[in-house]
Order: C-alpha cells, then structure tokens, then sequence
C-alpha cells in the first residue's frame, strides 16, 4: 500500500503538470494559427491591393466612358443616321464592359453588379432615344434625344456606381 500511495502521489502532481502543459501548448498553438492566418491575410492584401486598386480605377473609367453624354461626345456624327449612331454607341458600350470584364475579380460581388447594371441602363437609355427616332432622323436628333432623356433621369446609374467605387474603395485604406 506504501509504494501504492508514493506511486500516487508521484503520477498525480506529474499528471497535473502534463495536462497544464498540454493546455498551455494548445492555446499557444491557436494563437500561433491566428497570427499566422493574419500574417497571411495582411501578406495577401498587400500583394493584391495594387491590382484592386487598378480594377476600380479601371471600373470607374469604364462608367465615364459609358455615360449617355460621353458617348455622345465621343462617337457624335451629325450626318449619320440615327439608327447608325445608336448602333455605334451600343458596339461601343458593350467593347468598353467586355475589355474591362475581368476586373470583377478585384471588385465586390456587389460593386460588379452595380458596373453590370449601370450598362444595362445606359443601353435601354440609347435604346429609348432610338426608338423615339423616325427613319429620316439624323445622329443630331439622337444625340438630343439622348441628352433630353438624361436630363430627365437625374442621376443616372454609372453616376450612382461611380460613387459606390470610389466609396469602396476608400474602405481598403
């Protein structure tokens, strides 16, 4: 019974140092996992914040470029005919969000949809002006069409996503 008890008394304090040393190794070891984690995502961040930085500057250029008035200001052709210009400011609408269509992988899902959508519009904005069109109307008459309706609108929505951009992209600093 003696060696019993000096086998006990020795197992129970080294059993108790065992299990305290066990503990303390695993909460080390979760805080070495988190720093590390975190050391990790401050290395990602820095690696991918200047091709981010890139895609909204790039997004937001896509936006002015294809602002109603922009495109008027840049594609106008007085003597051409209406429904010619309306499909030049198309082609050129859907060119500038296909060269820029891979910058949604450093935008927000919801930045992208808002760039997505903000196309959209200004396409059904062009394609109202140039149903409004007679078959004699000239790219004069679309271009002021197309003004009359933005003045219309308001805000239109590549404003209200070049706002949302520069937003979020005031949020990564």
């Amino acid at each position: 019974m003696d060696i019993l008890l000096q086998i006990a008394l020795i197992i129970l304090p080294a059993g108790a140092v065992l299990l305290t040393t066990i503990f303390f190794l695993r909460k080390e070891a979760a805080k070495d996992v988190q720093d590390m984690r975190a050391e990790l995502k401050k290395q990602r961040q820095e690696y991918f914040l200047p091709s981010r930085v890139e895609a909204y500057q790039r997004a937001v250029l896509l936006m002015e470029r294809i602002h109603p008035n922009s495109l008027v200001m840049r594609l106008h052709n007085p003597g051409l005919p209406a429904k010619a210009l309306q499909a030049d400011f198309l082609k050129a609408i859907r060119e500038e969000y296909d060269h820029n269509v891979a910058q949604q992988l450093f935008i927000s899902l919801q930045g992208w949809q808002m760039v997505k959508n903000s196309k959209e519009e200004t396409i059904k904005i062009i394609n109202i002006a140039g149903n409004q069109m007679l078959a004699t109307s000239t790219g004069m008459d679309l271009s002021a069409k197309i003004f009359e309706i933005v003045a219309e609108v308001g805000q239109l929505p590549t404003e209200i996503t070049v706002e949302y951009l520069k937003k979020e992209l005031q949020e990564l600093f």
